[in-house]
């Protein structure tokens, strides 16, 4: 008998994301972003990404269940993220998944955005270990999760006190007059220049910080480093060298995160660190994590950089994994949770 077939719908930010997922098999997904629309306003705008995730959600189903040669019908559960995200970008995806939840008679799961970053991986790597930590890395986010199942037992070791990593690099990039969204372009100087160029500071890791923000990370501070660095030179009249500039940044960043995931690891008897969210996309982050974690005897997982941006595919893949746990379905009266925990896998 084959696995139950699931609706995954994406809606927290600026992308609309529809899949269809059976077990741990990706049948198809389909992507809509609106990003294009905020470079003139160098950020998100709420009002603008809702109204973009009513336009396209009708042609991004459609075009999802064509890509996946399946029916509507055929759905046997739809996952639906309930959060963290904008309060109406996912209410929009919330009202069109109780709308298909109660015309189809299926149960509905509203499930938590960021641990769907990581439950993706299961979709190219297969079943994730018995025990594992987790490294979550977007523009919100920057948390170290404990985990023994990805649908019913979360444990979070810490996480930002400011800033998140992919935030800090997109405040960089307006920093240093780059493109909106800032983070890709940053990531990009910083393979030109030299890491070894300016010592901007690392965040909590000093003195009595190492011991009660052991898995914690701060990113303000290195911001404002940088900003400083940046506005003394060009108060000087001498020219701002942005490739060191960012490579060095960069290097600070991706230093905290993860020597903080490796020691995880060691700390809690883990053998595997699996890592998402948009900022896993970095360059650095992905060659200084396999450099430290092959060291540490640790096995290193984070999804192709097609998985790494907000998708349809992380909440089917989350929602198939609750369902094959036994998780309750989400009561239809669920809302969304902008500041959904990280320790709920599944709203109810």
């Amino acid at each position: 008998m084959s696995e139950p077939l699931i609706l995954g719908i994406e809606s927290t930010c600026d992308e609309t994301g529809v899949a269809f997922v059976r077990g741990r098999e990706l049948l198809g997904d389909v992507t809509a972003t609106s990003m294009d629309e905020y470079a003139r306003f160098g950020g998100i705008i709420p009002e603008i990404a809702s109204r973009a995730h009513l336009e396209s959600f009708i042609p991004t189903l459609d075009a999802a269940c064509a890509k996946a040669n399946v029916d509507l019908s055929e759905v046997d559960a739809i996952a639906v993220c309930a959060g963290p995200g904008l309060i109406g970008s996912l209410t929009v995806g919330i009202s069109a998944a109780k709308a298909l939840a109660v015309s189809l008679n299926k149960p509905i799961y509203g499930v938590n955005h960021v641990i769907g970053h990581l439950a993706v991986d299961e979709l190219v790597d297969g079943p994730l270990p018995e025990r594992f930590v987790g490294l979550i890395v977007s523009g919100g986010h920057s948390n170290l999760l404990a985990i023994s199942n990805i649908a019913t037992d979360v444990k979070e070791l810490g996480g930002t006190l400011d800033d998140a990593a992919g935030e800090a690099f997109d405040k960089v990039g307006r920093l240093l007059g780059l493109p909106y969204p800032g983070g890709p372009h940053v990531d990009k100087f910083s393979q030109q220049g030299n890491v070894d160029a300016i010592r901007f500071p690392r965040g909590l890791a000093a003195g009595k910080d190492k011991v009660r923000h052991r898995y914690d990370f701060s990113f303000s501070g290195l911001k404002t480093a940088v900003a400083r660095y940046v506005e003394t030179l060009q108060t000087q009249g001498e020219e701002v060298p942005a490739a060191d500039v960012c490579a060095s940044f960069s290097e600070a960043v991706n230093d905290s995160l993860t020597a903080k995931a490796v020691q995880a690891c060691l700390d809690h008897d883990c053998d595997t660190l699996v890592v998402g969210g948009g900022f896993s996309a970095n360059s650095r982050l992905r060659s200084l994590a396999a450099e430290r974690c092959e060291a540490a005897g640790i096995t290193l997982r984070i999804p192709p950089l097609r998985y790494c941006t907000d998708n349809g595919a992380q909440i089917a893949a989350l929602g198939s994994a609750a369902v094959r746990a036994g998780v309750a379905p989400s009561p239809l009266d669920f809302g969304p949770q902008s500041g959904m925990p990280l320790s709920i896998t599944v709203a109810h």
